[in-house]
């Protein structure tokens, strides 16, 4: 056993490793610019610090066990994510100003369930994909993945996050095509989607996410209100023109009109104050990662760990593209934070743990036989 787990570490994909670190530290130095002006402004260094060691442990952990052990264990999973979703609807608390309430507070710390539930989806819808195998077209399987899926995104419409909503949407509709989905399911889809948007714009929607979507495709009717934080995001990123003001030299940043900016819009802090240079350094660091993902997801040893990685990549695309996105004025607010960069401790432990499972996978991908 000890020489099968030496032979199984020897294979360590230490590209990915080396990037996911240079990310996660990158993304602290960030934040202690960002909240330089802040009040406790080391506090929020520590923390997003001590969230890096603890999901280099989980990382470590996950990639311990054989991935087919999560696989066995993907009901289990499954209902332990539900009772997590459902807690929240009874404990969680949120910001006013958006009507989430998707946090679950012990004293000063915070935890955010819907993040480490992506885990659990990405395992659990990827052991279901594999299960039904060339058979996920028959309406009975597809059915089975829309409530399998349906389940999560409907507990996490509840509390209402619409953000992490979507995200859940992209890991769905990018394993699904990984797994060879017919397009009469996804042009039925899209009808659908036509259809139930108005319904859902006056049915569903709050009225903050609707000024989100209004704001959006005009932030100049709202400047002081909802859109003060796309206006000022621009304003940072293009000020930084391209080699930036410097770090810790901001003057949106440092003087604080650009709002959640150790957050949501950590993207604009590294526009205004390493420019265009650091912008695209960020973005290929980001983009980098996500095809290292998708590569072994293309080496794996089975249909399970293929999912898995491209779930990872998925939920990776998703808030990559949201993020930078919202903050260049291209997408709407949605307050999701971009993996690695974005202070807060649930969002960098979970993309550890995402990254742990691929990891895994690329240490497992050939048959060890002794």
């Amino acid at each position: 056993m000890n020489n099968r787990r030496k032979l199984i570490y020897s294979n360590i994909d230490y590209m990915l490793l080396i990037i996911t670190f240079i990310c996660a530290i990158f993304g602290i130095i960030i934040i202690s610019s960002a909240t330089k002006t802040l009040s406790g402004s080391t506090r929020f260094v520590i923390i997003q610090s001590a969230a890096f060691l603890i999901g280099i442990f989980a990382m470590w952990l996950i990639s311990f066990f054989e991935y087919e052990y999560y696989g066995d264990l993907s009901k289990y999973i499954y209902i332990i994510c539900v009772m997590m979703l459902v807690l929240v609807l009874f404990l969680g608390t949120g910001r006013e100003d958006t009507g989430s309430r998707s946090w679950i507070r012990f004293g000063p710390i915070g935890i955010q369930p819907s993040e480490f539930v992506k885990i659990g989806f990405i395992i659990t819808f990827a052991k279901h994909l594999s299960e039904i195998d060339d058979d996920i077209n028959n309406p009975l399987n597809v059915l089975k993945l829309l409530i399998h899926a349906g389940g999560l995104i409907g507990l996490i419409m509840l509390q209402p996050d619409f953000g992490t909503t979507v995200v859940f949407a992209c890991i769905f509709i990018g394993m699904i095509f990984a797994a060879g989905i017919s397009y009469k399911y996804v042009l039925s889809a899209i009808g659908a989607l036509l259809v139930i948007s108005p319904v859902a714009w006056f049915f569903l929607l709050k009225e903050y996410q609707k000024n989100r979507i209004l704001v959006f495709l005009n932030p100049e009717s709202d400047p002081l209100n909802a859109g003060y934080h796309v206006i000022q995001s621009k304003i940072s990123i293009g000020s930084g023109q391209i080699f930036g003001k410097g770090l810790y030299h901001g003057t949106q940043t440092q003087l604080g009109y650009l709002p959640a900016r150790h957050t949501d819009f950590i993207f604009a802090v590294i526009g205004e104050e390493l420019g265009l240079i650091g912008c695209i350094l960020v973005i290929a660091l980001l983009v980098a990662l996500t095809l290292r993902v998708f590569h072994i997801s293309k080496i794996a040893r089975n249909n399970f760990s293929s999912y898995i990685c491209i779930g990872v990549a998925s939920m990776f695309i998703a808030h990559i593209l949201e993020n930078v996105g919202m903050c260049i004025g291209l997408m709407p607010v949605t307050g999701i934070p971009l993996p690695f960069f974005s202070y807060g401790g649930s969002s960098l432990i979970t993309n550890m743990v995402a990254i742990g499972l691929v990891l895994n996978v690329y240490m497992r991908r050939k048959s060890i036989n002794f």
